[in-house]
């Protein structure tokens, strides 16, 4: 499979299961059942009243990253905050809490932002820097980089280190996804010595929750238990729970490894954002060609 295609099913992975889980974020799994059977099809309504084919916060800061990098995939912290402050001034439907905070606290230092949200908080283990992070790893070519980037695009609002190490996570199994190494393989590699590592075997023993660390979980275990890219958003989806953004997070590793064209044209096209993602796959699959040894950090 080519590498445009994985990129482009890694953005749209993640915007499927967004809109698909968006239906029912909130719901246990017992009022999903008895209200819609098993969800298959991206439908809209839930909570936040959503259009067949919208996405929330997940896809939309997801985007706010990979078009931060674009503008400035050397030094791209500042950008990327530029485009969550828009898309913030655009009166999203849904933000999570420690985001909120961030944006609130924020006075020219995203990092001094994130440590006063943590504060006020309490704590910042939330799953809102894990949503958003694959760009990282589909703009960056070097593990270096990618890493790094996924810890500054973490630490911008998410003080805890658990946010930022799942992030880490999570896009070094992107990466061996890109070099084309097989999605449980991947996984096996990265999270073996990790807290994460009974996921190999074991069921999460956590609700689908917001909590960084229970989501990633129940990502690792459906990515590892099911048999192809729609079973892995319709599971998610039938969770409840926080079912939008493990969906969502779950849907991005499942669509670079299965890549775009596998990805069902009754979801793909049914996206209300699909222009710009196609656009920003486009942009993202050229900046790793014009860039192929890395950038010059500053």
């Amino acid at each position: 499979m080519d590498l445009f295609n994985k990129i482009k099913g890694g953005l749209y992975g993640v915007a499927v299961g967004d809109a698909l889980g968006g239906t029912t974020e909130f719901m246990t799994a017992r009022e999903i059942k008895h209200q819609y059977g098993y969800l298959t099809e991206i439908i809209g309504g839930g909570v936040w009243q959503l259009a067949p084919g919208e996405v929330t916060d997940d896809t939309m800061m997801t985007l706010c990253v990979a078009e931060g990098i674009l503008d400035n995939p050397a030094a791209p912290v500042e950008s990327i905050g530029r485009h969550f402050l828009n898309w913030h001034q655009s009166k999203p439907k849904d933000i999570g809490n420690t985001i909120l905070h961030a944006f609130h606290n924020y006075e020219g230092n995203w990092f001094e932002a994130a440590f006063l949200t943590d504060l006020d908080l309490g704590q910042s283990g939330g799953n809102g820097s894990l949503m958003r992070c694959l760009p990282v790893a589909l703009a960056y070519r070097k593990l270096t980089d990618i890493e790094r980037v996924s810890r500054q695009q973490s630490k911008m609002t998410h003080y805890d280190e658990t946010c930022n190490e799942a992030c880490i996570i999570y896009n070094r199994i992107a990466y061996r996804l890109l070099q084309g190494e097989e999605l449980k393989h991947a996984i096996q590699k990265e999270i073996t010595g990790t807290k994460y590592e009974d996921m190999l075997t074991n069921a999460p023993n956590c609700e689908p929750s917001g909590y960084v660390v229970h989501t990633f979980r129940w990502v690792l275990h459906l990515l590892l238990h099911s048999s192809s890219f729609s079973g892995v958003v319709q599971e998610a989806a039938n969770l409840g729970g926080d079912s939008d953004t493990i969906g969502a997070i779950a849907g991005g590793l499942a669509g670079i490894a299965c890549g775009y064209p596998e990805i069902p044209s009754n979801y793909s096209s049914v996206l209300l954002v699909k222009d710009r993602l196609d656009e920003i796959s486009e942009r993202l699959y050229r900046i790793r060609n014009y860039f192929p040894n890395g950038f010059h950090w500053y």
